[in-house]
């Protein structure tokens, strides 16, 4: 009862007109956006009643007519073929993007959705059920069931929200870049990137709510960054450009995983590192396979290198390095740059390949921090935990000049400070590739507080 209410609430705003008509996608200049208008589909005088209150029964879609695809764009842009063929699932997606997904997976699930072919010789033929994976011809229509009919959520509430201006003065401080497809910003260490159980306030939360600017959509995520690392963060300011952006981010880590050239220009990230010791040779390629381990009876999890890359769970990982500095007291600056985007990748790379943890990384480099006596039980883990949590939550004042290697208890000395992106945003007013030559946007992320000090007291 609940879905079927907020689906009646979902469709409410989409008003009929007097004469039958269908959605209109329009791809603002400004926002990269597409906004569509609907209509219940109306029997014109002369029509056969009977017909009349068949098409009734339906919410008609627009016209299938094909349009900018944002993961076929990212595949382009690494030259692999795009699919350019549309289903009939991704279509009613892209028309009512508020519909949730599992429901039309659902509705298609029991046979209640049509299609009308646009080269049917018959006007007068019916419209046919249809499955998910069926694909569009241009001018096909796609029928919904009339009980989905109702109105997208209200916004009232989330443009009504309590809006701090310490949090906005925050949160505006981390942009680095932003144009009409993504809002790049710099991660402060131990802020969540997401929210979930416990925690109060997160990077999405805050630019959901003072990063939309004139936008109607708030900024996505496009990758992650663990909660403990800081440095650059990318944010897709529609469904299609994030979109696109994902498909980057995946392609590349396809790319340095099936050995195809060029693979590393499109998109390049660069990590700056504080590690204890330093590595045999001052450069080099890491490319070794992880699997994900449960440890402790159960309790947690863990990321390890493998001898075995024939098992399905084990996934390829691929790291270019370069030592930067090293000094006399045991403390190496290193440059990482991941080819594939593998979960605690450098972190493991660096402590189980190297043999060089990074300082403040305790999940994997416990005992070389015992050595150096900054090693935590899991008590007093915890207690720093929670009292960074807090601080984070304040949202002002990080006091994140402690946790330098200065300090008896360092924060994790992780950072993406470089990368390098297409800039897409030529290729959202076009709908397609505009060359193989694309420009780049080229972003540097200032290193945190505790890592400069650090910085400095090596240098």
């Amino acid at each position: 009862m609940a879905e079927r209410h907020f689906l009646r609430e979902l469709f409410r705003q989409w008003r009929p007109n007097a004469a039958a008509s269908s959605f209109r996608g329009v791809l603002t200049k400004g926002t990269y956006e597409q906004q569509y208008y609907y209509s219940t589909a109306t029997a014109t005088n002369g029509e056969n009643c009977e017909k009349e209150k068949n098409y009734n029964q339906w919410l008609i879609l627009p016209p299938f007519t094909p349009t900018a695809d944002g993961s076929s764009i990212g595949k382009e842009l690494y030259g692999r073929p795009a699919n350019t063929n549309t289903t009939a699932l991704k279509w009613i997606l892209k028309c009512c993007p508020h519909l949730p997904r599992c429901l039309v997976q659902k509705l298609f699930r029991l046979r209640q959705i049509r299609k009308e072919c646009s080269n049917s010789l018959s006007k007068e033929q019916r419209p046919r059920r249809i499955g998910a994976k069926d694909l569009m011809d241009i001018g096909d229509k796609i029928f919904l069931p009339k009980s989905v009919d109702g109105k997208s959520p209200s916004k009232t509430v989330e443009n009504q929200s309590f809006s701090n201006e310490e949090e906005m003065k925050f949160i505006h401080s981390l942009e680095l870049y932003k144009d009409a497809a993504m809002i790049v910003i710099n991660k402060p260490p131990g802020m969540p990137v997401q929210g979930g159980l416990g925690i109060k306030s997160s990077l999405d939360e805050l630019a959901a709510k003072y990063l939309r600017y004139d936008y109607s959509e708030s900024p996505r995520l496009v990758h992650r960054l663990d909660r403990d690392s800081s440095g650059i963060l990318v944010m897709g300011r529609t469904q299609l450009s994030t979109t696109i952006l994902h498909s980057i981010f995946r392609e590349k880590t396809f790319g340095a995983s099936n050995d195809v050239p060029g693979s590393d220009r499109i998109l390049q990230k660069k990590y700056y590192a504080l590690v204890i010791g330093s590595p045999r040779r001052r450069e080099g390629l890491i490319s070794v396979p992880l699997m994900k381990v449960v440890v402790d009876n159960g309790k947690s999890e863990r990321i390890t290198v493998v001898d075995n890359n024939h098992t399905l769970s084990v996934q390829h990982s691929a790291t270019e390095y370069r030592v930067i500095s090293s000094s006399p007291s045991g403390y190496t600056w290193l440059e990482l740059s991941p080819l594939t985007g593998r979960k605690h990748q450098l972190r493991v790379h660096c402590a189980e390949v190297l043999g060089t943890p990074i300082v403040g990384d305790y999940k994997y480099g416990w005992q070389a921090h015992k050595k150096l006596g900054q090693y935590f039980d899991s008590a007093s883990d915890l207690k720093r935990d929670d009292k960074m949590t807090q601080v984070k939550h304040n949202i002002i004042g990080l006091e994140l000049e402690n946790g330098s290697i200065s300090d008896k208890q360092p924060f994790l000395h992780l950072h993406c400070k470089k990368m390098i992106l297409p800039n897409i945003s030529l290729a959202l007013q076009r709908g397609r590739i505009i060359s193989d030559q694309m420009e780049s946007i080229r972003v540097d992320a200032p290193l945190p507080a505790h890592m400069q000090r650090s910085w400095d007291l090596l240098n």
